[in-house]
C-alpha cells in the first residue's frame, strides 16, 4: 500500500481572473503556476489543469483543495464544479479553503500575527475579513463578509488588538499553494471532508460585469 508521504495534493484557485494550480507530496515535490486568462479561464481551465497535473497522474491525488471565495462568481463556480467532479469520480476529500483565508496564509511570518484583509468587490463594496495566523492554522476572528468601505473602517477603528492591514489585489491566483498547505494541515489531522462539502461562496449576487463571465 502506498504511503501518504507519497500521495499528492491538488489545488485550483478560480475565485479571480488569474488562475491558479498547485501540487504536491509534501515530501519531495512541489510546484504551483498562475495564468492570467481573464475571460479565457472558462475555455483554458481543463486543458491546463491536464497539462499541469503531468507527469503525475489522477490516480497519485491523495485529496484535492479549491479555493471557494469570494471572488468571481463565474470563476468561483467552475473551480468548485471542477473540483467536486474530480473529487467524487476519484473517491478522495475536497477540502473548500477561503479565497481570503489563503491570502491571509500566504502573507503569515514566523510569530503569530493578526491580519485584516480587504479586497474589491462589485458596486464599490469590499470582501473582508480578519484572521489570526499561525504556522499550523488560520482562524477567522471576522468571518468572509461583504461590507461597505465605511462600515469596514469602522470595524478596523475599533478592532482592540493590532493588526496587519492586507489590501489584496483583484487577481490572487498566486496565492493557490496556501489553499493547498491549509488543506493538508486538516489533511495530517485525519480530516476528510465529501465533495459534497465544498460550496462556493459568492459574497454578492452577480452582475454583467463579472471580469470572468
Amino acid at each position: 500500500m502506498t504511503s501518504d508521504r507519497h500521495l499528492y495534493g491538488l489545488a485550483l484557485h478560480t475565485s479571480s481572473p488569474q488562475l491558479g494550480l498547485a501540487l504536491a507530496n509534501f515530501s519531495s515535490d512541489s510546484r504551483y503556476q498562475t495564468w492570467d486568462l481573464g475571460r479565457e479561464l472558462s475555455a483554458q481551465l481543463h486543458l491546463l489543469l491536464a497539462e499541469f497535473i503531468g507527469p503525475q497522474t489522477w490516480t497519485d491525488l491523495a485529496f484535492i483543495a479549491v479555493a471557494t471565495g469570494p471572488g468571481s462568481f463565474t470563476g468561483t463556480r467552475m473551480g468548485v464544479v471542477t473540483a467536486r467532479t474530480l473529487a467524487q469520480q476519484l473517491d478522495i476529500a475536497l477540502f473548500p479553503v477561503s479565497s481570503l483565508a489563503a491570502i491571509a496564509r500566504s502573507h503569515r511570518e514566523a510569530a503569530e500575527v493578526t491580519i485584516a484583509i480587504q479586497m474589491p468587490a462589485q458596486r464599490g463594496q469590499l470582501f473582508t475579513a480578519i484572521y489570526e495566523v499561525n504556522a499550523q492554522e488560520v482562524t477567522p476572528l471576522l468571518p468572509d463578509r461583504v461590507r461597505a468601505p465605511e462600515i469596514w473602517q469602522q470595524t478596523l477603528d475599533h478592532w482592540e488588538t493590532p493588526y496587519q492591514l492586507i489590501v489584496a489585489p483583484a487577481d490572487h491566483g498566486a496565492s493557490v499553494f496556501s489553499v493547498l498547505e491549509l488543506a493538508h494541515l486538516d489533511w495530517q489531522l485525519g480530516i476528510r471532508p465529501s465533495w459534497q462539502d465544498a460550496l462556493p461562496f459568492y459574497g454578492q449576487h452577480p452582475v454583467k460585469t463579472d471580469p470572468a463571465t
